[in-house]
């Protein structure tokens, strides 16, 4: 693994202690990993769905509604329909 310096405000450090304080995390590194994971998952979901919204946009119309498109696509990228 790597070592890395981060400064934060007091908010931001009191906010992470009381993480760790929950027993939600063991200390500062996991809680930041942990939000690295997260910010991850949420732009490769970001990525798929603009993705989907162009290849949309190529294709023309569609039989489909905006309702079931939605669906479709909350499926596809795994979010509570």
């Amino acid at each position: 693994m790597l070592r890395k310096t981060i400064t934060v405000t007091e908010q931001q450090d009191s906010w992470i202690k009381s993480q760790i304080t929950s027993g939600q995390y063991g200390n500062d590194s996991e809680y930041m990993r942990d939000l690295v994971r997260k910010d991850q998952e949420y732009k490769q979901k970001l990525s798929a769905l603009r993705t989907a919204l162009k290849e949309g946009e190529d294709s023309g119309t569609s039989a489909l509604s905006m309702n079931d498109i939605l669906v479709k696509v909350k499926k596809k990228l795994d979010i509570d329909v």
